[in-house]
């Protein structure tokens, strides 16, 4: 029974006195609070976090699931007052500071629990030193009869505060703080969608700047390659046109040579063309441009394909670039001896996970290191952002290196 009532009472004290000493923390700094938080973002932000905080521990006390956290105090720039009391995370979070208030009598209730019995027996014990100087339940003791009466029935007391009291107090305290404290559906919605708008802004952003360096690429490759030889290719016709007449034979020759110019041309313009969106989807599909891609890789690839369904183009594509980036990093940087291909549906998302044993270490940068690794990654991170992707690079030092790419297909 003892042993029951130790574990019901102590963590309720602990939870009290805890939350208490908090609260005379927060009314020590409320008055820079008070005076600097309107001209400081950052004060009303800590405010929020402290909020959440409490929240938590709450959630923790009486074993239940952690509530929804308040959404981040809203930006605002230094001094705006109105932004300030238009958050209603940084108005639900004031309350907060009320909390040293609200507890003193919670903290009585836990300090009697705590120190009822412990000073039953030692005034019990040790009121001869002292005859009417040690009191219990109130009472003066100065006779033994006194000690006997009064001291048990202090100890009942203190039991029952430590068993039933305190725990009620605390779990009252606990479910104030969630329900007072917790944001309201409007206001996490409002969040989110917050959210959702930034995260759009950054994966649009990264996709407009990820398909212009894509047209420069293509525009280059189409100066430096395609027009060289088509440029060339005019030319030779050109001469060879000037000289039909005098010398057929030299004529024919560098028409000979245009015309393996002009096939060199075709194969350069395919090989632009396949970078934009490669033919072989279009003809074999998702699972069969996967599977000549993996049947290529000079490292051997062990593929895995499940039913995939109808996968729209610009996953099908997204899918193939990841895979093909994928082995090159892998062939080039990894030391690895063997790949891992999984591609399958899941509901309404296309799922796709590449593992190599090799060394590992892979990390997405915007710049290639000196090895040339970590630009690729960030490309593909931007390819499959823009589609509203989530992409996931696990390479610890040493390997193995795992790239899983979650595309939605709705």
């Amino acid at each position: 029974m003892l042993t029951k009532i130790l574990r019901r009472g102590w963590p309720a004290c602990k939870y009290l006195l805890t939350r208490f000493f908090m609260g005379v923390s927060l009314l020590a700094v409320m008055p820079v609070i008070v005076l600097f938080g309107w001209a400081s973002p950052d004060i009303t932000s800590t405010l929020v976090r402290l909020a959440n905080r409490e929240q938590r521990e709450a959630s923790k006390y009486l074993g239940l699931p952690e509530q929804p956290a308040l959404p981040a105090a809203a930006p605002r720039r230094a001094g705006n007052v109105v932004a300030l009391f238009r958050d209603k995370a940084f108005r639900r979070s004031v309350q907060v500071l009320l909390m040293p208030i609200v507890m003193i009598p919670e903290l009585f209730v836990a300090v009697l629990a705590l120190v009822a019995v412990p000073s039953a027996l030692a005034s019990m014990v040790l009121w001869p030193l002292d005859p009417g100087g040690f009191n219990l339940v109130g009472v003066p003791i100065d006779s033994w009869w006194k000690s006997l009466l009064f001291g048990p029935l202090q100890i009942l007391l203190g039991l029952g505060l430590l068993g039933w009291a305190a725990p009620a107090v605390g779990g009252f305290h606990a479910r104030a703080v969630r329900r007072r404290l917790a944001p309201s559906a409007a206001e996490l919605e409002a969040a989110r969608l917050s959210e959702r708008v930034e995260e759009l802004t950054r994966t649009r952003a990264g996709a407009v700047d990820s398909h212009g360096a894509e047209l420069r690429r293509i525009e280059r490759d189409l100066h430096d390659g395609t027009q060289a030889q088509l440029v060339s290719l005019a030319m030779r016709i050109g001469i060879a046109k000037q000289t039909m007449a005098a010398d057929p034979e030299k004529a024919a020759k560098i028409l000979d040579d245009a015309r393996d110019g002009a096939e060199q041309a075709m194969t350069e313009l395919r090989g632009v063309l396949r970078t934009m969106y490669p033919p072989i989807l279009a003809d074999r599909g998702l699972a069969g441009a996967v599977s000549a891609l993996c049947a290529r890789s000079p490292i051997p690839v062990e593929l895995r394909i499940g039913e995939l369904g109808t996968v729209p183009a610009s996953v099908e594509a997204a899918a193939y670039f990841v895979v093909a980036e994928s082995l090159t990093n892998v062939t080039k940087h990894s030391a690895a001896g063997h790949v891992d291909v999984l591609l399958e549906r899941r509901g309404s998302q296309l799922y796709l996970a590449i593992t190599d044993d090799g060394i590992g270490g892979a990390r997405i940068s915007e710049q290639a290191d000196l090895l040339g690794r970590g630009s690729g990654l960030h490309g593909m991170v931007h390819r499959v952002e823009a589609i509203d992707g989530q992409m996931e690079l696990q390479s610890p030092i040493g390997g193995p290196t795992t790239v899983e790419v979650i595309l939605p297909c709705e």
